[in-house]
């Protein structure tokens, strides 16, 4: 059984998605990722994204993964 830290930290990954889509819709990130946009939605809602998606997410939008996943650091990752 997850412990509550996991439970919390991924209660918090649809709205750090969100937050890196910013302004542009659903359609247009996941266009932009190369992804369909139905995922988008359903990571968005709450769906445990799949490992491909996070290093697409992470490597396209120069984010981290430590935010991506936990919430620590810098959302983006220096150059």
């Amino acid at each position: 059984m997850a412990s509550a830290a996991v439970q919390r930290a991924k209660r918090k990954l649809p709205e750090r998605i969100a937050q890196v889509r910013g302004d542009r819709s659903q359609r247009q990130f996941a266009r932009d990722l190369g992804v369909f946009q139905q995922n988008v939605n359903r990571y968005e809602n709450g769906t445990t994204p799949h490992t491909d998606f996070l290093i697409t997410l992470a490597l396209k939008e120069n984010v981290s993964i430590d935010w991506l996943l936990l919430g620590r650091g810098r959302m983006r990752r220096s150059r």
